[in-house]
């Protein structure tokens, strides 16, 4: 009995978010090991298909370093990293949108596909909703430094998402885009999520890992539930965060410079943690706000 109390009260405690969010886009960029796990990955996606059903219109960004690194490997290549950008020659670009778009993106729609629901498949060898121009980083002296076919958003077809999602579909892109001459770009999956959320001026920014959210210390103990971007930027000089949190706290600032209210950088591996930190008021992992 106790056990279906508290099942009812959760109920209660949702339908209050489940009201406000009503309607509202929300972008949720799924990665890190989780990615490498069918059944994590699949309860993410069970679970965005929940927000769908309760009527918010869900976008699906994602990754896949790890399995594009794998399959590089087995095709005799090593990656290389510039400034923690991957060097992305031919032979890389083609392995990165195999992986991406023909193992990775359509694992997903699957999910989606047996969990009842509709998914709209967007990447570079159908429909394209992500646009970009090449990425060249800055060396010693203001020199420019080429990593190859990387490239940084220039645009998002918004009415294309927005048709989508208010059909009742839910988009999945995978981050390779179009450039102005056709061409074909790898760009940072957090980047392209912030960029989608900005553009769709969605309610929320969900960037799915398989980190707990932002730490204030080595101490992991020592998380941040709430950060502004004046705090993460003190946080960033001061090196607290670095490496990979860096494009995820980029892609925030993206999304929040674009209109969108809240960020939020979570932990895939716990079970519902989307839904944690959508439908109830505590939440979990960290959420950024300006």
């Amino acid at each position: 009995m106790q056990d279906a109390i508290n099942k009812a009260t959760a109920l209660v405690e949702a339908h209050e978010y489940v009201r406000r969010f009503n309607g509202k886009a929300i972008v949720v960029k799924v990665g890190g090991s989780i990615m490498d796990q069918p059944g994590d990955l699949k309860s993410v996606v069970s679970d965005i298909c929940f927000m769908s059903a309760v009527g918010m219109r869900p976008i699906i960004v994602h990754g896949g370093g790890k399995g594009i690194t794998e399959a590089m490997k087995q095709a005799g290549l090593e990656a290389q990293f510039v400034q923690g950008r991957r060097y992305t020659d031919e032979r890389t670009l083609a392995i990165a949108e195999h992986v991406l778009v023909n193992t990775i993106n359509q694992q997903i729609a699957e999910f989606i596909t047996e969990l009842g629901h509709r998914p709209m498949r967007l990447h570079s060898l159908a429909s394209c909703a992500v646009f970009g121009k090449r990425l060249f980083l800055e060396g010693d002296g203001g020199r420019r430094i080429d990593i190859g076919f990387v490239g940084e958003v220039d645009w998002v077809n918004a009415d294309l998402l927005d048709a989508v999602t208010e059909a009742n579909y839910i988009p999945v892109i995978a981050p390779i885009a179009r450039d102005a001459s056709g061409g074909k770009l790898n760009v940072n999956a957090d980047s392209v999520a912030g960029h989608v959320a900005a553009a769709v001026k969605a309610e929320k920014l969900i960037l799915i890992s398989d980190t707990h959210g932002i730490r204030l210390s080595d101490d992991p103990d020592d998380l941040a539930s709430h950060l502004t971007k004046q705090k993460i930027e003190g946080l960033i000089e001061t090196g607290v965060i670095q490496a990979g949190m860096l494009p995820k706290v980029e892609a925030s600032f993206t999304a929040l410079g674009g209109g969108v209210a809240k960020a939020h950088i979570i932990d895939g591996r716990i079970k519902h943690s989307s839904l944690l930190e959508v439908y109830t008021g505590k939440g979990i992992g960290t959420e950024i706000v300006l």
